[in-house]
């Protein structure tokens, strides 16, 4: 006689080969945004390792040295590329951050709360007999932050609003399917569209921040000033 564990774990296996060979829309998006982002970092890490001064490890014992050198080189490389890009450019990347960042704590939080009925000081909010998504403090902050920005005019300030702005949206986004079903499918086949519309805006926002400093590197071949002409 088998084991119920063991038939659950098999079930399990088998429901992951299936996704594996067979991905839903959702995991191919889910795939692309992930995949995009990691191989970015990876070949930057990579291209600071052959331009900067971390030696080429010729034996095994070397890499795990030279790699960190790479690694802080990198994070140097990171450092002095925000600090001398414009402050569109900078307001930009704190969007995509806050908005991944806020989106995979929005996911995680309500999957511990369904399962504990908890995650740290967060727990189901509910007033008088309605329940309070996060969507509503998303629309807030994104609200706020954008009506700061458009009041006060100024693009040293915008990249710090970008961050509560960026949060909205994650917060916004992640409810998505309960805004156009008008009821609460969070936890049913109808809330993977917020699912969908969530790793879509961050493809989206990623390839929007590479798709821009390309064009600022092509703007700096095309647009110099020959030599010797008049500034």
């Amino acid at each position: 006689m088998r084991r119920p564990g063991l038939r659950r774990r098999r079930s399990r296996a088998r429901r992951l080969a299936t996704r594996i060979l067979r991905p839903s829309g959702t995991d191919v998006l889910g795939f692309v945004a992930v995949g995009v982002t990691v191989a970015a970092v990876v070949l930057e890490y990579w291209h600071v390792w052959r331009r900067g001064h971390a030696p080429r490890p010729r034996e095994r014992d070397e890499w795990l040295g030279a790699g960190a050198e790479a690694a802080r080189e990198t994070v140097s490389v990171a450092v002095a590329g925000y600090r001398s890009s414009t402050a569109r450019e900078n307001a930009l990347l704190n969007l995509l951050l806050a908005y991944a960042l806020s989106a995979a704590t929005a996911r995680m939080s309500t999957h511990t709360i369904r399962a504990r009925g908890t995650f740290g000081p967060f727990r189901n909010a509910r007033v008088g007999d309605r329940d309070i998504h996060h969507f509503v403090p998303g629309i807030g902050l994104a609200f706020v932050a954008g009506a700061v920005s458009i009041v006060t005019r100024n693009e040293s300030l915008d990249r710090w609003l970008a961050l509560p702005f960026g949060a909205g949206m994650a917060l916004t986004l992640d409810e998505a399917a309960l805004l156009v079903e008008l009821e609460d499918v969070y936890w049913s086949e109808e809330g993977v569209l917020s699912v969908q519309i969530m790793l879509g805006t961050l493809a989206l926002l990623g390839a929007l921040g590479v798709g821009l400093r390309m064009m600022r590197r092509g703007e700096q071949q095309v647009f110099v000033a020959p030599v010797g002409s008049a500034v």
